[in-house]
């Protein structure tokens, strides 16, 4: 294993789950985390209720653009966590995959967002236990 793990977070429009599960793991990881994210079908721009729910917590993600998913990516990471892409997700023999489900915060209220947030925050929380054990 690489000295630092990689971890990638899929969604389908890279817009609200992964863009703030990546934004957790930059900021849980302080650096000891590569952190990757993208969509299988992105978006223009971020979904802005899913940046104002981040930005409660004090983490800015309102610089980060969708991205589109490539199997390069896949294959540079050590756990791929993909939130409701099904089968757009590429598939590597070898890897760690999770899917986490998770409601998609595309047009909710920030109440909505907020609980969707929270319980990534928490699954970002146990993967890095396990990715940097203490």
């Amino acid at each position: 294993m690489a000295s630092k793990p990689t971890v990638l977070f899929v969604c389908v429009h890279n817009a609200g789950r992964s863009q703030m599960a990546a934004g957790f793991m930059r900021e849980l990881g302080q650096g000891r985390v590569e952190v990757l994210s993208a969509g299988s079908a992105p978006k223009d721009s971020i979904n802005p209720i899913a940046v104002e729910a981040m930005a409660e917590l004090g983490i800015d993600i309102s610089s980060n653009t969708p991205k589109v998913l490539t199997p390069e990516a896949v294959q540079e990471s050590d756990a791929v966590i993909t939130m409701g892409c099904g089968d757009a997700c590429p598939f590597y023999p070898g890897k760690r995959y999770e899917d986490w489900v998770l409601d998609d915060p595309a047009g909710q209220g920030i109440e909505s967002v907020r609980v969707i947030r929270d319980e990534i925050k928490a699954r970002v929380e146990a993967l890095l236990s396990e990715l940097l054990p203490a």
